[in-house]
C-alpha cells in the first residue's frame, strides 16, 4: 500500500473539489480523479495517495456514511448545501477508515476548509457531526449486508438471487478491497525479459500468470506515465479478464478483425500484437472523441496493422458484411463487474437502465454477426455480472442467427473449470475469481 500524506487543507480541498464535480454534477470518477492527479503531479506521492485514498473510499462507502451521518444529524444529506454534505462525507470516511489521520484532524481540518469556502455558519454544524461520529464510531452496527458493503439494497438482492447469499456477500466484499494493477505486455515491441527488468530498474513489484505470459500486476510505482516501459509502449494497463477476450479470439496471422465498439483500444491493440504486424484490426467508435483515444493509443503503441474509424455500431456496414475472420462485440453494459475500479456505478445504475442496455446490446450484436465469414469467430463480452446482459443475450444469438459455441475448455488456464466453458461463455465473478467481473462468449458462424 502506498505512503499516505496528510497535508491537511490542500489535499483535503482537492478531495472535496472531486466529489463535487462526481456526485453533484454527475462526472465519471476515474476521469475526473486521473485529471486531477495529472494536475497536481507536482505533489508528492503520498499526498497524491492520500487524494486518490480519500476520493474512492467515500465513493466506494458512500451509502454507509449517509446513513451514519443521517443517524446523528438533525438534516439529513439531501436536504444539505452540496460542499457540506460532501465536506462531511469525506471526513466521516477518514473517521471510520483511515486509521493513520487523528479524528481530531479530520474534524479540525473539515471546519478550516467550510470557513475557506464560505460557510462559517455552518462551521459548528460540521463540527459537531464529525465529532459525534468520532465519539459513537465503536458502537456502529450495520444490520444488512447491503449498508454493511455500501450497496444498494435492489442490486444486492438481484445478485442474491442470480448467484445465491455467499457469492453475493464475496461480490459486494470484493469491491471494497484495493486489487493489483495489472498490465499487457506488448510482446511485439519488447521482450518479457526487456519490460521486467525496465520495471525492476524503477522498483516496481511484479507478479506474473503461469498460464498467460503477457499479464502481469504491477505495484510500488508513483504514476504510470512515470514508467519507461509505459512511456515505450510496452505495457497498457487491462484486466486479465478484459485480455482474454482477445486470446479466446484466437486471432491467426493475416486476419481481418473488426472491433465494432473499440475505445479506448485495449483490445484492438491486443489483437494487433497478437497478428505480429500482420492482417488488420478495424478498431471502430461511435464518435471522433472516442475515435481520438484509439489513436492515442495506437501512437504509443506503433502498431501498423491497426486503424481507427468512426462508425455507429448499430448501422449494419453492407461493405464488411460476410468479410472478418473475427468480430469482436465488447459492448456498452451497466458495469456491475468493475464497481472496486468505479464505484460511482453502483450509484449511477438502475434495473430499467439495465434493461435498456441489454436491449441496446441486441440491436448492436444484430446489426454485427453478419460481418464474420462463414468459419469465422464473433466475441461477445461485457464487464458486467448481470445474467440479461451476459448469457441471456448469448442464447438469444444462438437462437436467431446461424452460429455455434467454441467451446473453451482448458483455454482459460487449469484454475477455471465451469460447465459453461462447453457452452461457449465463462462469467468471472469479482471475489470468486481473482479479477474484474467479465462475461465473455464466443461463437462461430455456421
Amino acid at each position: 500500500m502506498a505512503k499516505i500524506s496528510d497535508r491537511g487543507l490542500e489535499n483535503r480541498e482537492i478531495v472535496l473539489d472531486i466529489l463535487t464535480e462526481v456526485l453533484e454534477r454527475g462526472s465519471f470518477v476515474h476521469l475526473v480523479l486521473n485529471q486531477a492527479l495529472q494536475k497536481y503531479q507536482y505533489l508528492d506521492k503520498p499526498d497524491r495517495a492520500f487524494i486518490t485514498r480519500v476520493t474512492e473510499g467515500t465513493l466506494e462507502y458512500l451509502l454507509q456514511i449517509d446513513h451514519i451521518i443521517n443517524r446523528y444529524s438533525k438534516t439529513k444529506t439531501e436536504k444539505m448545501k452540496p460542499l457540506i454534505r460532501n465536506l462531511l462525507r469525506m471526513s466521516v470516511y477518514q473517521i471510520l477508515y483511515m486509521d493513520r489521520v487523528p479524528d481530531s484532524a479530520a474534524c479540525n481540518e473539515a471546519v478550516k476548509l467550510a470557513v475557506k469556502r464560505h460557510f462559517s455558519g455552518l462551521k459548528g454544524f460540521v463540527n459537531g457531526v464529525l465529532r459525534t461520529v468520532s465519539r459513537e464510531k465503536d458502537s456502529l452496527v450495520f444490520d444488512t449486508p447491503s449498508l454493511a458493503y455500501s450497496i444498494p439494497q435492489w442490486m444486492y438482492d438481484m445478485w442474491e438471487k442470480e448467484y445465491g447469499r455467499e457469492k453475493a456477500g464475496a461480490i459486494a466484499a470484493s469491491f471494497l478491497r484495493d486489487g493489483p494493477t495489472w498490465v499487457r505486455c506488448n510482446l511485439s515491441r519488447a521482450s518479457r525479459k526487456e519490460i521486467l527488468e525496465s520495471l525492476a530498474s524503477q522498483g516496481v513489484a511484479v507478479t506474473g500468470l503461469s498460464w498467460l505470459e503477457s499479464m502481469i500486476s504491477i505495484s510500488g510505482y508513483d504514476y504510470l506515465e512515470s514508467l519507461e516501459s509505459f512511456r515505450n509502449g510496452w505495457i497498457q494497463v487491462q484486466d486479465v479478464t478484459s485480455a482474454l477476450v482477445s486470446e479466446l479470439a484466437d486471432p491467426k496471422e493475416g486476419d481481418y478483425i473488426i472491433d465494432v465498439c473499440a475505445a479506448p483500444g485495449g483490445k484492438s491493440l491486443h489483437l494487433a500484437d497478437k497478428l505480429k504486424g500482420t492482417g488488420m484490426v478495424e478498431a471502430r467508435d461511435l464518435s471522433e472523441q472516442k475515435v481520438a483515444m484509439i489513436e492515442e493509443n495506437m501512437a504509443r503503441f506503433g502498431a501498423s496493422n491497426i486503424k481507427a474509424v468512426v462508425w455507429d455500431a448499430l448501422v449494419t456496414d453492407e461493405d464488411a458484411r460476410g468479410k472478418a475472420d473475427i468480430v469482436i462485440a465488447d459492448l456498452p453494459c451497466s458495469g456491475l463487474g468493475i464497481i472496486g475500479k468505479k464505484p460511482d456505478i453502483k450509484y449511477n445504475m438502475t434495473m430499467e437502465k439495465m434493461a435498456e442496455l441489454a436491449s441496446l446490446q441486441r440491436e448492436i450484436l444484430a446489426a454485427s454477426w453478419e460481418y464474420v465469414k462463414p468459419g469465422g469467430t464473433l466475441v461477445y463480452s461485457t464487464c458486467t455480472i448481470d445474467t440479461k446482459e451476459n448469457e441471456e443475450n448469448a442464447r438469444w444469438l444462438l437462437s436467431r442467427f446461424p452460429l455455434e459455441p467454441v467451446d473453451l475448455t482448458n483455454r482459460v488456464g487449469n484454475a477455471f473449470d465451469e460447465p459453461s466453458l462447453k457452452e461457449g461463455m465463462i462469467q468471472f465473478l469479482p471475489g470468486i475469481h481473482p479479477f474484474d467481473g467479465f462475461f465473455i462468449s464466443v461463437f462461430r458462424r455456421k
